[in-house]
């Protein structure tokens, strides 16, 4: 097999270095050799012709649920990698909330050591701040990042004990370990089912006040202005948790945020005949907070866009609203969610919806050498259409997954080629059987 690529007459859009033109790239060796126009093909080299195409740096997703180990019904590494290169993701980082949870060395090490075997993509593993996710006890954190951890979060769950959550954030800062919050105030939030409003009183549902990620996020605000360490927001859902994120930001506190493709792209409407696959955590909310969401984007206070990827079986999906788990897979349609309701509906430019899933999460959690076409990086390259159009049928997944709540929806933008550290896995948006 080849060591060298070329790909020509695409359209490069590299946020990282400002680009935005036709030109072609050489690849070598699995890194970025050259950028130019009308680069003459080296012997033995394959051509990849990306006529019409949008030729990006791999999408980045900081995080997403991998369900192994512990689930592997849901997913796999395997499985998560597929859909993640047929959706364009050539980096994603694994939540901890495994079975057994990823709060030591052993969890961490076997991810990552299994993911090295099977996954077409490259995963990076988040440990827990507190043993178990409980909010109690400070986990391994140091043990977990000589063992390739690169961040800790309690996600699916916030710390509520300030004394902990500080002196976390106090060891985090000695390793210089980011963290990511998923943020909620358990008790405002307890037995909720959705966004606390007037289709959660028609449906007669217990609602989740958009003042339960407030308050969280406003008490987490405090503890990073007092130890001055950085943290990391995820899934921002609620008009007042942007606009404080947004004053801390102003503040040069070490914060940034990120919001999902379902947030921007939905509100609590989409729940109104008690559909589970709209059913997630935060919560759809109220078109207000969808509004706040689009200038958050537009503004820069959220600078990532993640996709919460999180598959469940759909015999878990079919029972009552109430007892249906929160989530939605998002990998094979982020990208289309991205054009369609964002670059289309002109809230950002094709550069800057790019960045928000390439060198601005490579930032916000330090990870080197990816998020660029810069010569020299490695090359992780997603090549799309945004003007061609499908409809998404969560029947032909990669994933394990079928629990989206847009099943059906005509969007724009098709990824129809991924390359990792220079090797193709998706080849005319079908994953290759070499892979």
């Amino acid at each position: 097999m080849t060591n060298t690529l070329l790909i020509k007459n695409g359209h490069i859009v590299d946020p990282a270095q400002k680009l935005d033109q036709k030109a072609d790239i050489l690849i070598e060796n699995g890194k970025i050799s050259k950028i130019g126009k009308s680069l003459p093909p080296p012997s033995k080299a394959k051509i990849i012709d990306a006529k019409g195409k949008i030729v990006s740096p791999g999408f980045i997703d900081i995080h997403v649920h991998l369900r192994e180990p512990g689930r592997e019904d849901k997913e796999t590494l395997r499985t998560a990698s597929k859909a993640a290169a047929k959706g364009g993701i050539t980096t994603v980082v694994g939540m901890p909330n495994t079975n057994p949870i990823a709060d030591n060395q052993t969890v961490i090490e076997f991810v990552l050591s299994k993911a090295k075997r099977e996954s077409l993509i490259n995963i990076q593993a988040c440990g827990s701040i507190t043993k178990g996710e409980k909010g109690q006890e400070i986990a391994e954190i140091w043990e977990m990042k000589q063992s390739g951890a690169i961040a800790v979060s309690d996600d699916g769950f916030d710390i509520q004990n300030l004394d902990v959550y500080r002196k976390a954030l106090q060891y985090c800062k000695t390793h210089d370990m980011p963290i990511i919050s998923h943020t909620e105030d358990v008790n405002l939030a307890k037995d909720g089912q959705m966004h606390e409003g007037t289709v959660s009183t028609l449906l007669g549902l217990k609602g989740i006040p958009a003042c339960a990620e407030d308050a969280a996020t406003a008490r987490i605000i405090t503890l990073v202005e007092d130890v001055d360490h950085r943290m990391h927001f995820t899934h921002v859902s609620s008009k007042g948790a942007i606009d404080m994120i947004k004053l801390a930001q102003h503040k040069h506190l070490p914060v940034t945020a990120d919001t999902t493709p379902h947030h921007f792209s939905l509100t609590d409407e989409a729940v109104a005949n008690y559909d589970t696959n709209a059913k997630v955590n935060p919560p759809l909310r109220s078109e207000d907070h969808r509004q706040a969401i689009l200038k958050g984007l537009k503004d820069g206070t959220l600078s990532c866009i993640v996709t919460d990827h999180a598959p469940h079986l759909w015999t878990e999906k079919q029972r009552e609203f109430q007892s249906a788990p929160a989530g939605i897979v998002g990998f094979e349609t982020m990208l289309s969610l991205i054009i369609t309701n964002l670059v289309n509906t002109k809230v950002l430019t094709l550069s800057e919806a790019i960045a928000k899933i390439t060198i601005n999460p490579a930032k916000t959690l330090s990870l080197p050498d990816i998020g660029t076409l810069k010569p020299g990086s490695r090359a992780d390259i997603t090549i799309f259409d945004p003007k061609a159009t499908w409809t998404v049928d969560k029947t032909k997944f990669e994933s394990k997954g079928m629990n989206t709540p847009f099943h059906g929806m005509k969007l724009y933008g098709v990824v129809t080629d991924t390359f990792v550290k220079g090797k193709q896995v998706l080849q005319n948006g079908k994953i290759c059987s070499t892979t």
